[in-house]
């Protein structure tokens, strides 16, 4: 009986410090997914452009819905139209030259750029 005991007792320890062993990196592992998921993973929904600081000039990517009813303009030097984000703010956007039947069939984009005081400057426009 007592050699029973003190095999399922060195059994027990063991087992435990198998757990021991896997706990710290299943934490480390579930901490990466859940900052991924939350902060880096794309997302579907619309951005905010009061996400970005008119006096930071780091470019930022944020999706945006195309309002083609205030047109659509482009030349040599870009295309400018206007944008409005989730909270319904509607900021004029100069993006690169020669975008203006993409923008005209999409109904969402992803900006990448910057926020000036009276524009958004975007240095990439994805199509979505």
């Amino acid at each position: 009986n007592f050699t029973k005991f003190a095999n399922q007792s060195i059994n027990n320890k063991v087992l435990m410090k198998s757990l021991q062993k896997l706990i710290l990196p299943v934490l480390i592992v579930a901490a990466f997914l859940i900052i991924y998921f939350f902060y880096f993973a794309p997302k579907d929904t619309l951005g905010n452009f009061s996400s970005f600081d008119p006096n930071n000039t780091a470019t930022k990517d944020i999706k945006v819905k195309v309002v083609t009813e205030r047109g659509i303009q482009s030349n040599m030097q870009g295309t400018m139209f206007y944008a409005v984000d989730a909270k319904g703010v509607e900021v004029y956007v100069q993006g690169p030259p020669n975008l203006e039947n993409e923008l005209k069939a999409s109904g969402t984009v992803t900006l990448r750029g910057h926020l000036h005081n009276d524009y958004f400057h975007a240095s990439d426009v994805m199509l979505d």
